[in-house]
C-alpha cells in the first residue's frame, strides 16, 4: 500500500470500516509477529499511532531509525526489504524518496515473499494520514453523508494533498485545492484524482475555494527537507492562511483540519486551529484507528481483498 489508490474504492471502504470497529472485535492478526517500522524521517504521530496499532492486533512493533539500515548507503533498498522480511509480517517505512518504497515492494514481489509494504510517508504520498482524515470526516457527517460534502485544501499541493484528494475522490467526496502559482497540483495528479469520479476544483484563490466548504484543511508551507526554501515559500504563500475570516466564509459548522505539526500564524491562525470548529486532535487520534484498520486489512483479517 504505497499510495491510497492502491486500495481501490472497495479496499478503502473496507479499511475505514475496520478502523471504525471496536478494537476487541478484530482478530489479533499479528499475534506473535513483528512489524518493522523504518523511519528515515522522524514523526510523533506516525510512530506512536503505528506502534499502538500493531500492539492492539497482538504484534510486536520494531522502531528502526534510518541510520540503522542506511537505505542505499549501507545497503540497497531491495536488500533492506529482503532482510526485514525475514523477521516481520509487515514492512512499514517513512522515507525520503518514494522510489525506495517501490523498489522494496518490487524486490519482495520478485522473491514471492508475502510481506506487505506500507507507506508511512514519502515525498509523493501520505496515505495513512488520508485514511485518518476520511475517518474523521465520516465520524462527523456519516459514511453516506460525507459524499454530499466538500473538502477544501489550502496551501501546497504536496504529498498530503495528493493522498487526501485521491481518497476523497474514491469515496465520492468533492474536493477543492487553492495554491499559489507554481505550487498547485500537476496535470497528471489532477487527471488521476478526477479518474475516480470525484469533483475537483483547482484555483489560486483561497476565498473562492473556502466559500461554502464543509471542511477546511491545510498543512505546513515548508516540509522536512525543504528548509532552504522557507523564505521563498513564506512569501509565495502569503494570503493562503486558514484564519477566522476564511472559516467564517465556509459552510456553517465547517470542520478545520490540519495533519500537524501546525505553525500558528503561518498556514493557520491560532484562532482556527484551537477554535471550536477544529478537529485536529480527533484527526491525530484517528491515526491510530486508521492504522489498525489498515494493518488488519493487509494481513487479511478483513477477509478477501
Amino acid at each position: 500500500m504505497l499510495e491510497i489508490d492502491d486500495l481501490g474504492p472497495d479496499g478503502l471502504e473496507a479499511v475505514l470500516t475496520l478502523a471504525e470497529a471496536e478494537p476487541a472485535s478484530l482478530p489479533r492478526s499479528l499475534e506473535g509477529q513483528g512489524v518493522a517500522l523504518v523511519f528515515e524521517k522522524p514523526s510523533a504521530r506516525t510512530r506512536n499511532s503505528s506502534e499502538m496499532a500493531v500492539v492492539s492486533l497482538g504484534g510486536h512493533p520494531v522502531y528502526i531509525q534510518g541510520a540503522e539500515v542506511g537505505i542505499d548507503v549501507r545497503e540497497t533498498a531491495e536488500d533492506v526489504a529482503r532482510t526485514l522480511a525475514c523477521y516481520h509480517r509487515v514492512l512499514c517505512a517513512r522515507v525520503m524518496d518514494h522510489g525506495s518504497l517501490e523498489r522494496m515492494a518490487a524486490a519482495l514481489d520478485a522473491a514471492d515473499v508475502d510481506v506487505p509494504v506500507v507507506n508511512l510517508l514519502s515525498d509523493r504520498a501520505h496515505p495513512c494520514q488520508a485514511l485518518a482524515d476520511l475517518l474523521t470526516v465520516r465520524q462527523h457527517f456519516g459514511a453516506d453523508g460525507a459524499r454530499d460534502r466538500t473538502i477544501t485544501y489550502v496551501g501546497d499541493a504536496n504529498n498530503v494533498w495528493r493522498s487526501l484528494a485521491l481518497a476523497a475522490s474514491m469515496a465520492g467526496i468533492a474536493t477543492r485545492v487553492a495554491s499559489p502559482d507554481g505550487f498547485g497540483p500537476s496535470a497528471e495528479d489532477i487527471a488521476l484524482v478526477r479518474s475516480f469520479g470525484g469533483d475537483l476544483m483547482v484555483t489560486n484563490d483561497p476565498i473562492e475555494a473556502a466559500t461554502g466548504a464543509d471542511v477546511l484543511y491545510t498543512d505546513v508551507w515548508t516540509s522536512m527537507g525543504q528548509e532552504d526554501e522557507a523564505a521563498v515559500r513564506a512569501a509565495a504563500f502569503a494570503g493562503f492562511c486558514i484564519d477566522e475570516a476564511l472559516v467564517a466564509g465556509s459552510a456553517p459548522g465547517a470542520l478545520v483540519m490540519h495533519c500537524l505539526p501546525a505553525h500558528r500564524g503561518e498556514e493557520i491562525s491560532a484562532g482556527a486551529v484551537d477554535g471550536p470548529q477544529s478537529v485536529v486532535w480527533q484527526q491525530a487520534a484517528n491515526r491510530m484507528h486508521a492504522m489498525r484498520g489498515l494493518l488488519a486489512w493487509v494481513t487479511e483479517a478483513g477477509g478477501d481483498r
